[in-house]
């Protein structure tokens, strides 16, 4: 699954636990007839990616949409979804329909026509 949209916050790398483990938030803002602000989340290795990206950039995220089960203290069951990013893809430069552009391209020559065609080779026709 993929979520298409421009950034509009990236968080900074939080750590938590004796294990390390580290996750970092991305708001992206879709662009359709009612904009979302849709979080995503990228986990461990994964934070570094954000790195090189900025707010207000279009981007694309490659997505997986996790569910988690908890049992809290009073014995009641509580489920949790989280969309987390795998991969992201810098969209400026494309075109409105999301399509790279494609580079300029030269134009091609039209053939040469010679006149040396004589007016018997017209009728050459089986019919």
């Amino acid at each position: 699954m993929e979520v298409q949209g421009k950034i509009k916050v990236i968080g900074e790398t939080q750590t938590f636990g004796s294990n390390g483990f580290r996750k970092r938030e991305v708001v992206v803002t879709t662009e359709e007839q009612y904009p979302q602000s849709i979080m995503v989340e990228f986990v461990q290795d994964k934070c570094d990616l954000l790195n090189s990206y900025q707010v207000g950039q279009n981007v694309k995220i490659a997505i997986n949409l996790r569910g988690r089960e908890w049992v809290n203290p009073q014995g009641e069951t509580k489920y949790f979804n989280s969309i987390q990013g795998w991969r992201i893809e810098n969209l400026q430069g494309t075109t409105m329909g999301g399509a790279p552009e494609m580079p300029p391209v030269a134009p091609v020559q039209a053939f040469e026509t010679t006149n040396d065609i004589k007016e018997e080779d017209h009728d050459d026709l089986p019919f």
